[in-house]
């Protein structure tokens, strides 16, 4: 069974002295703007700093001044960019950032990265940008060019991981697969320790999870199927220094790494990525906005010949 794992990405700053995002917005208009997207929210946990949905389709994160979403699948997150801009006016709006990366089977989707960024452009002058060859790995980024600009200490980081060893795809597409078992086999007690944790696993396949500490965020998000397994990390602590060990996991046959505002990405590229990993693109970006991006996709070197993939052509079109 086919599936597109590959999140589209949303952040949306606004004028917290205007309006709390987290204070006076209630769950009834995320409802909303999730529905927007072609998603729905499944559950929710909270704290005073931050309040996490979990979604059918990936993510949702709100904080006082500002929200981000993620969705996968073939929804249509700009559909939700747009139901905000109308619902609360563009005038609250300080900063809007949208990413999208490249996708296994992208002629199945309902609109290209193009097709959203010409209309955000609508709403607000922007610079868009491809991070890494249109022929590999790469990730799309429109942003709004404005008077706004970033905190230096504003970081977040995503680790996004392709075709994971056959042992990680059939532990993660046993029948009935328990919470407690996924969250041992990624070592989650040593990684969350003290936060608060939402996860749901999906069915035939697949499986969320939201974590948050105070102001502080994890998101993962597995799609296990052989053929076209991903799974993706996102946080706004540094998971650099821990992709040894989610790697370890996963043994990924290519991966990527994206940072904003994480100086110090080189140097912790080369202490933490295992040597068994070559990269086939680096690319880094001082953004007018203010934010710092590093993007690198790493291959793990072919030393034999496999067998090609039989395809049944009675199947529907994208999978072939």
């Amino acid at each position: 069974m086919f599936f597109e794992g590959s999140e589209k990405k949303a952040e949306v700053i606004i004028n917290d002295r205007q309006l709390s995002l987290l204070d006076d917005v209630n769950d009834e208009f995320w409802a909303r703007l999730v529905s927007a997207s072609n998603a729905r929210i499944l559950s929710c946990i909270k704290n005073e700093s931050c309040k996490a949905y979990l979604l059918s389709e990936s993510s949702l994160f709100v904080w006082h001044d500002r929200f981000l979403i993620l969705t996968c699948g073939v929804t249509q997150l700009v559909n939700s960019i747009e139901f905000f801009i109308h619902e609360l006016g563009i005038n609250k709006i300080e900063q809007v950032t949208y990413q999208r990366k490249n996708e296994y089977f992208s002629h199945a989707q309902p609109s290209c990265f193009g097709d959203d960024a010409k209309r955000l452009a609508k709403y607000v002058s922007g610079k868009a940008y491809r991070f890494g060859p249109m022929d590999s790995h790469h990730n799309y980024l429109f942003h709004q060019d404005n008077h706004f600009r970033a905190d230096i200490n504003a970081k977040s980081y995503q680790l996004l991981a392709y075709q994971i060893s056959r042992q990680a795809s059939a532990l993660l597409t046993t029948k009935n697969l328990a919470v407690e078992r996924i969250r041992d086999f990624f070592c989650l007690d040593e990684i969350l320790a003290g936060f608060t944790i939402d996860d749901f696993v999906f069915q035939p396949f697949g499986y969320s999870l939201n974590a948050i500490f105070e102001d502080q965020y994890l998101t993962i998000h597995v799609t296990p199927q052989a053929d076209s397994s991903y799974v993706s990390f996102e946080a706004n602590f540094d998971l650099i220094t821990l992709a040894t060990k989610i790697l370890a996991i996963l043994q990924p046959a290519s991966f990527d790494l994206l940072s904003f505002n994480e100086l110090s990405f080189a140097e912790k590229v080369v202490d933490s990525v295992p040597q068994d990993y070559i990269s086939k693109s680096l690319v880094s970006e001082k953004l007018s906005n203010g934010y710092q991006v590093h993007f690198a996709n790493f291959i793990r070197e072919q030393v034999a010949y496999t067998r090609p993939i039989f395809l049944d052509i009675a199947e529907e079109n994208h999978t072939l």
